[in-house]
């Protein structure tokens, strides 16, 4: 990596330990590097700044450098780095002899990610979408840069969203689906069925405390249980100890449907996981973890409960064994840490989730660094934002949310009647598969093009053009390469061309002084967790070749030198969109 080699040659220069920070001027004409570490060492030195830069410069012997074409002092002492057209040429190169390899790292972290975490008995809605998405991506990022990367799924199959789906499927089992039914059709009477089961449930006690000590335990309230929340938590019961014939069957069946349904949606989406993970099977190990944690003065029994004194860490309290004796989802988490462990010695444990639960991972991770600080000092919480929908612009067909599938489902729509509006060069047996994936990439694309923390509003017209920052956008620059890359032949003997003699347009140049920032884009993405990074790069590559492709001919250049350079520029901005798109979980087509 060419900013590696930088590096070096300040520090060389140097002969300091100061810490060297390169960025890419947002201006092309201040160069392809910056660095500031002049004005950090003239602070410390107590000396002028470009004086200091320019002693810096005077120790380069750029002539024995054939990467870096000159340094400049800028302003008050910036160090502006141009690199040399023989180096932008040979990394085209590079990037269309690699092709998929290409900015490869040579890590050996083994990383273990959850993510989706979609619940048995609820439904799949838009925020396991985006979670989805973002895991899906960032594993990704990781392998590129040489990670182990396990993918894993934490789905909750007991607790009182599973007793309230099953109530709910014993008040409707005269509208049960048949076996032969779609899973889409069982999703959704399940679906409806915790809904009912939560709309009639009223809660006994609360099991979140929250503010000062005084203030949580005052908190609690005590209140008659009707009789539909008496038969829930008689079913919250049977689950954990599978006590009730009836019950069982209903969660085995219901169960299997769920998961069933979520393998098909992840099909759609493109990922596959490692290991499925379910609180039936942690909540023992959890909850004997929290017992022993009492005795160690970690958790305090409080009011028949077990909780995690939060506001001794500047955090609110958590039960983590109710008043029933049950584990919660707290108890059930510290169950999961060392099984997941156990089954994969990872350096790092990502969980990506809501940003809504942020300060309950926060109480939790607190507890988990109690009791086991390794694995909590190796555990992150990684949260992204909230998706919402332009008011009016679709319904859910259960009136409340809107599922991953309908937000698929209508995108897909809408792009079948822009490919029969615009008389698609797809063949007709190959548009269904073609509008999957231009709805896939379009909904992928606009979730990850915004930084994980921020909330989304997702919108269909932004998300489906073809002249803004959009995954059809950018699938259908890809198609455009290829196309004039059919028209000719293979570029295997373009390596052996030097193109050092060759004239280069304006916008030829800028385009090379993009593509060589991949590696370093993928890179940065990967330690960051920031996929919106790779997205926005992306985006600059596909709309600088589009600037060039609209002034310059390819296929019909002046001279064969120069339509060769133009194949070879060609082909290496498909090779680093299709790239690009991969560490994004976005698929290319041949044709659009």
């Amino acid at each position: 990596m060419i900013v590696k080699e930088l590096e070096k040659m300040v520090r060389k220069a140097l002969s300091d330990d100061a810490e060297i920070v390169f960025e890419h001027p947002e201006n092309m004409e201040y160069g392809d590097y910056s660095t500031n570490v002049a004005l950090v060492l003239a602070k410390q030195l107590g000396k002028n700044p470009r004086e200091v830069a320019e002693s810096i410069v005077s120790n380069f012997d750029i002539r024995a450098l054939d990467f870096l074409e000159k340094v400049e002092v800028a302003g008050p002492g910036f160090l502006n780095f141009f690199l040399t057209k023989k180096y932008f040429i040979r990394e085209a190169k590079e990037i269309a002899g690699k092709k998929e390899k290409y900015g490869r790292g040579e890590g050996k972290k083994k990383v273990m990610v959850e993510f989706t975490d979609p619940n048995p008995f609820k439904e799949f809605h838009i925020g396991h979408l985006y979670s989805n998405a973002a895991g899906e991506s960032i594993s990704r990022l990781l392998e590129l840069q040489g990670a182990e990367v396990k993918r894993v799924n934490y789905q909750g199959d007991v607790g009182l969203h599973v007793a309230k789906a099953i109530w709910g499927m014993q008040q409707s089992s005269h509208q049960m689906p048949e076996e032969k039914a779609s899973l889409s059709k069982k999703a959704q009477f399940l679906g409806a069925c915790y809904a009912y089961g939560n709309s009639v449930y009223e809660p006994v006690d609360k099991i979140l405390l929250v503010g000062s000590p005084k203030d949580s335990r005052d908190s609690w309230q005590k209140q008659e249980e009707s009789d539909d929340t008496k038969r829930i938590n008689e079913i919250n019961t049977a689950v954990y100890d599978k006590s009730d014939k009836e019950v069982n069957r209903l969660y085995e069946q219901g169960k299997k449907w769920s998961l069933d349904y979520f393998k098909q949606m992840y099909e759609r989406l493109g990922t596959k996981f490692d290991t499925y993970y379910f609180e039936s099977d942690s909540a023992k190990i959890g909850k004997k973890i929290v017992e022993e944690g009492v005795k160690k003065g970690i958790f305090e029994k409080s009011q028949g409960a077990i909780i995690f004194p939060g506001e001794k860490y500047g955090l609110h309290s958590r039960v983590f064994i109710n008043s029933k004796g049950l584990p919660t989802y707290e108890a059930k988490e510290l169950g999961l840490a060392p099984t997941k462990y156990k089954d994969f010695q990872y350096d790092l444990s990502l969980i990506i989730t809501g940003n809504e639960i942020i300060d309950y991972f926060k109480v939790l991770l607190a507890a988990l660094k109690e009791i086991d600080p390794m694995l909590s000092e190796k555990t992150k919480h990684l949260s992204h934002g909230m998706v919402r929908l332009p008011e009016g612009k679709m319904s859910s067909r259960s009136g409340n949310i809107v599922t991953g599938e309908e937000l698929i489902d209508e995108v897909k729509r809408r792009v079948r009647d822009i490919m029969k509006s615009s008389e698609s060069e797809v063949a007709k047996e190959e548009q269904e598969s073609a509008a999957e994936t231009i709805a896939i990439g379009a909904i992928k694309y606009s979730l990850l093009r915004v930084s994980l923390g921020k909330d989304i509003i997702f919108d269909f017209e932004k998300s489906l053009s073809l002249q803004g920052e959009s995954g059809p956008y950018l699938q259908y620059t890809y198609v455009r390469c290829k196309s004039i890359l059919r028209e000719t032949e293979p570029l295997t003997k373009l390596s052996l061309v030097s193109f050092a003699k060759l004239s280069l347009v304006k916008e030829e140049v800028v385009l090379l002084r993009l593509l060589y920032r991949f590696p370093e884009v993928a890179r940065d993405s990967a330690k960051n967790f920031t996929p919106h990074m790779v997205a926005g790069f992306v985006f600059d590559v596909a709309q600088a070749y589009n600037n060039f492709y609209a002034k310059h001919r390819v296929l019909k250049a002046d001279t064969k030198e120069q339509k060769d350079f133009r194949l070879l520029l060609t082909s290496a901005t498909a090779q680093i969109i299709q790239n690009s798109l991969h560490l994004l979980g976005i698929k290319t087509l041949e044709q659009m």
